[in-house]
């Protein structure tokens, strides 16, 4: 029985891997998905200081914890509502962790310990430890948290990726409780572990399976064998072909917008156009665009100030650089925020201008479609951005770079016509200026 489960398990999961619509090729391979890790433990580090400094404040709204979980929430199908349970409740009073002092700072030491450790033995003892202090509210929530601190051994948790356990292994965990979280993690490694060749180390993998399972996507094998395998592999089969259909009906409607790497092509060509040296983003540079590649012509390494400083790896990141041939200075900086999370870009461009000593950078540019400038502006206005007015960051919209880029670049100088279509995100900001180039 265990031997016959486990071949129809290893065969759902090799539908799910060429589901297009499945969480697998939706979420998992989703290229923004790595980039994100980094500013969310940044986030992260943040909500600790906030706590540590009682500047945290005495609710949710408009706190660093936030910003972070909107961050974490916008990761697709997985993380949809993850914010939901830090949400004040006020006829509950719960999460305890807003009005209760005791309470937000064993909040802020369990994140603090699990930023700082890297021993899987230490994550647990933090998740017995802040157990022990029964946070009225505070539950397994939280380890969606834990998840982008260490992926590799602190699986997401949610009702579907519950419902998705339960269902594969006929298992009864419960929602709301760390025992049980704990109990069902062992359990996650375990299935990880027997299909490691069909998963993969980062837990998100095998959490992804069990949400789109959890979320009734795929039908599961009668486990009395009153049901036929052939007849479920049919079902499977009829399942992959709606989700192929949806996806390239979905496929062909975003195929009329501009995609992420068209942008950054138009960027490349105008910053080298106007005599810049140009850094595509490391993950990107490969990216087949016109006849090659979106790399083709750019910088190979970054200018030796930034691949030295503390902050390279989030700006190897950055979409588009402009750097100054005779300086190797940054000119600009531009982060194009197609669909993804805007507050991502937002750290990355704090990464190179508080994050690299010397660094001169002083201009710089969220790109994004016209139907995102509010987005723009409240990511931006947050609170938790309040401290880095000096960041004179500007909102470039999709239809002035379209509209003005050829004329920029045939008759421009400098970025005064790039910074003539832009448009400033706060009033009075701004790093101190030399000159516009």
């Amino acid at each position: 029985m265990v031997e016959q489960r486990q071949e129809w398990t290893g065969d759902l999961i090799r539908y799910w891997r060429d589901d297009p619509g499945g969480t697998y090729r939706t979420w998992f391979l989703w290229e923004e998905r790595i980039k994100n890790f980094r500013s969310i433990r940044r986030g992260i580090q943040a909500v600790i200081e906030e706590i540590r400094t009682d500047r945290f404040g005495n609710a949710y709204r408009g706190s660093s914890l936030e910003t972070v979980l909107d961050s974490i929430a916008e990761q697709r199908q997985v993380f949809k509502g993850a914010d939901h349970a830090f949400m004040w409740k006020p006829k509950l009073r719960i999460p305890d962790i807003y009005e209760n002092r005791d309470n937000q700072l064993a909040f802020g030491h369990f994140l603090d310990v699990c930023l700082c450790c890297n021993a899987e033995a230490q994550v647990v003892s933090a998740i017995h430890a802040l157990d022990a202090k029964k946070i009225k509210g505070l539950g397994p929530a939280a380890a969606n948290l834990l998840y982008f601190l260490h992926p590799t051994f602190a699986p997401p948790f949610n009702t579907a990726i519950v419902k998705g356990y339960n269902a594969l292994t006929g298992a009864n965990v419960k929602l709301g409780r760390w025992d049980e979280y704990l109990a069902m993690r062992k359990g996650i490694l375990e299935l990880n572990a027997t299909h490691r060749a069909l998963l993969s180390n980062d837990l998100g993998a095998v959490t992804a399976f069990l949400f789109d399972v959890g979320s009734g996507r795929y039908p599961l094998p009668d486990r009395e064998g009153a049901g036929s395998l052939e007849r479920w592999h049919q079902d499977l089969e009829q399942v992959r072909a709606e989700s192929a259909a949806a996806t390239k009906a979905a496929q062909a409607a975003r195929e009329a917008d501009h995609t992420h790497t068209e942008i950054q092509g138009w960027l490349r060509d105008l910053g080298r156009s106007l005599g810049y040296d140009v850094w595509i983003a490391a993950n990107d540079s490969g990216r087949p665009y016109g006849s090659g590649r979106l790399g083709d012509g750019c910088l190979g390494r970054l200018p030796d100030i930034l691949e030295k400083g503390p902050a390279a790896d989030a700006v190897r990141l950055i979409d588009v650089l402009w750097v100054d041939a005779s300086t190797n200075a940054v000119a600009a900086a531009f982060e194009v925020e197609h669909t993804t999370s805007i507050y991502s870009g937002i750290v990355r461009m704090l990464d190179l201008a508080l994050g690299t000593e010397g660094a001169t950078a002083r201009n710089f540019f969220l790109v994004a479609p016209d139907d995102r400038e509010a987005d723009v502006r409240a990511q931006f206005a947050r609170p938790a951005f309040s401290r880095v007015g000096e960041l004179d960051l500007r909102y470039l919209p999709y239809s002035e770079l379209r509209s003005h880029r050829e004329a920029i670049a045939r008759f421009g100088s400098g970025l005064k016509g790039v910074l003539a279509i832009a448009r400033p995100l706060r009033q009075g900001s701004g790093l101190a200026r030399t000159g516009t180039d």
